[in-house]
């Protein structure tokens, strides 16, 4: 038998970044076309001999069912760390534990929006978060960033054009694609248009404790003194993609809709995940493991700019971003960019066309995406230097 999709789902494409991770399986490939944090940043030691312990000391309360809003002890780490790191999360929120981050884009859609609501988002944006808000039949009505971050003035003439608005959806730290950082002003502005018009923000930071330079910037939510926003954080970043572990700071008053939609996604996130994480707080300073991986990040960023400026300075533009995973390049006007993506993967080098983070993806599009923690430092080099060789061809 044939199956027949349903409306919601028979429009969505298969994400961009995930075909052309395909061809990063080929020998001899280089990988600028990831999003995963650095294997070197892994703290395998650690992990190895916190799971024997709870495999060996009582291995059943790993193992059965767990609390839909997650394992306790973890629940209140998270809330102290949060609150001590970032003033994130007051006594009128709860920390709900989740599968992944993009489990929280997900549910909050779930909960706040009807089929045909309208999403507000960046324009570019991670490629997961769109896809998830157009399987609940949510249009995207995308603002376009600056340098530093969503343009304001843009969002005000978005929420005007969009009474039927759910929600903002911003990634404020280091954004995928755009590598662009929300400055405080803009923060503090969204927060008061969305105060203004009766929009809930979904805070999105999976990469905020990636910065290798500059000041950090005070979360939108530890601005919330009225409970409109969602905050989403995780793990994946800072100790290993493959926990799947990640949480939301949830306003009370929506945190029991929050576990209803949890619920019938995937009842509760493994346990034995979660006790791995506590434990590694209960063991092991999660603040200087952030500390050490970030001089990963800086080496990496840094050798990528460098050979960017020196092989390709002169055909790809960028703002250099302060942390996290990506650099969002700009071809020159005459560079047909799929074109130049097709060819670079025929050199063995793997990037991701920017049309794949586009709220549109049929409008015309001059980015790639490159990503530099998962790449070694010899193929940022080589791959590099390949860029540079076929930029010739479009100039």
């Amino acid at each position: 038998m044939n199956y027949e999709l349903s409306k919601k789902f028979a429009d969505l494409k298969p994400s961009a970044v995930r075909e052309i991770l395909k061809a990063t399986s080929q020998p001899g490939m280089i990988a600028f076309a990831g999003g995963s944090p650095a294997v070197e940043a892994f703290p395998c030691d650690e992990v190895r001999k916190i799971s024997n312990e709870i495999l060996s000391e009582n291995p059943v309360s790993a193992l059965v069912y767990g609390v839909s809003e997650g394992y306790e002890p973890l629940r209140v780490q998270v809330r102290e760390w949060l609150k001590r790191r970032d003033n994130i999360g007051t006594e009128d929120d709860e920390i709900i534990i989740t599968s992944g981050g993009t489990q929280v884009m997900d549910i909050t859609t779930r909960i706040l929006a009807s089929e045909g609501d309208t999403v507000i988002c960046e324009d570019p944006s991670f490629i997961g978060s769109l896809n998830c808000f157009r399987s609940h039949g949510c249009k995207l009505a995308g603002v376009p960033i600056d340098a530093d971050g969503m343009n304001i003035d843009a969002l005000e003439r978005t929420i005007k054009d969009n009474p039927d608005a759910k929600f903002i959806y911003t990634i404020p730290n280091f954004q995928n694609p755009g590598g662009t950082t929300l400055s405080f002003e803009k923060r503090k502005k969204m927060y008061a248009l969305a105060k203004e018009n009766g929009l809930v923000i979904l805070e999105d930071d999976p990469y905020g404790n990636l910065r290798v330079e500059g000041e950090s910037v005070p979360s939108i939510k530890s601005m919330d003194t009225q409970g409109i926003v969602i905050y989403a954080g995780s793990f994946s970043k800072i100790l290993a993609p493959g926990i799947r572990v990640a949480y939301a700071v949830v306003p009370k008053k929506a945190a029991g809709a929050f576990t209803i939609g949890k619920q019938v996604s995937d009842v509760h996130t493994g346990v034995l995940n979660q006790m791995i994480v506590s434990r590694w707080f209960s063991e092991y300073d999660v603040d200087a493991h952030i500390e050490s991986i970030r001089k990963i990040y800086r080496r990496k960023l840094e050798l990528m700019c460098r050979c960017l400026d020196e092989y390709c300075g002169d055909f790809i533009e960028y703002v250099r971003p302060q942390g996290g995973l990506f650099i969002w390049a700009k071809l020159p006007e005459n560079a047909d960019m799929l074109q130049y993506v097709n060819k670079l993967i025929e050199k063995n080098v793997a990037v991701v066309p920017g049309t794949a983070f586009m709220t549109d993806d049929t409008k015309p599009c001059r980015y790639i995406r490159l990503n530099y923690s998962t790449p070694s430092d010899d193929d940022i080099v080589k791959g590099v230097k390949v860029m540079g060789e076929i930029a010739k061809q479009f100039k």
